[in-house]
């Protein structure tokens, strides 16, 4: 009896330890504005607005997807950032070198859980990053979807501070058409007319 206590409780610090290391993901800023334009989001907030995004959008996807597994990937795919940090996806230079970097912070991160579940979340992250399925690609697709969203809100803001332009931001988001052909043709249009408006630069 007392084993299997101490067990259990062996068990609850495993994932308390985890819950508290995971609240530095609200210390790792991304280059996408709040679209009120008051500061930079942090990966936790893009990670929750994922969440509701799948919530919300899961109609749109293409192929039948378990919704509460795209919100099990979205919720778990930056943690890694807390070890590797935010990579700017249009910069080519911070890019080398990421995905050993986030391998390394996902193998330690996860290792903390408890056996089972430092797997499953390892599963998820892998397949997150493989965007090998339905769940994957749909998520993929969300996240490459809010920066836009916060773009568009906040007038351009990260394209015009960082110099990002129009073919730049097509072919980092096209692959949201594999998972939504409806999604990626409201933000093709978008931002078409983003480049009409003088927001994002030809």
């Amino acid at each position: 009896m007392s084993d299997r206590i101490e067990s259990a409780h062996g068990r609850l610090e495993k994932q308390i330890e985890f819950i508290l290391e995971i609240d530095r993901l609200k210390t790792v800023l991304r280059r996408t504005m709040l679209t009120d334009g008051s500061r930079r989001e942090n990966s936790a907030e893009h990670s929750w607005h994922l969440a509701v995004m799948a919530l919300l959008l899961s109609e749109y996807a293409d192929e039948d997807v378990d919704i509460q597994k795209v919100v099990k990937m979205v919720l778990v795919h930056d943690l890694v950032e807390i070890d590797a940090g935010d990579t700017f996806c249009y910069d080519a230079e911070a890019s080398v070198g990421r995905e050993e970097r986030e391998r390394v912070a996902a193998a330690r991160l996860f290792s903390l859980l408890p056996g089972e579940q430092g797997r499953e979340l390892t599963r998820l992250w892998e397949e997150f990053e493989s965007r090998a399925t339905p769940e994957s690609r749909f998520a993929a697709a969300l996240d490459r979807m809010q920066p836009l969203l916060s773009n568009l809100a906040t007038g351009g803001y990260s394209w015009q501070k960082y110099g990002v332009v129009y073919r730049q931001v097509i072919e980092r988001t096209r692959s949201i058409s594999d998972a939504s052909k409806e999604l990626w043709g409201y933000m093709r249009s978008r931002l078409d007319k983003a480049v009409e408006d003088g927001l994002l630069a030809p």
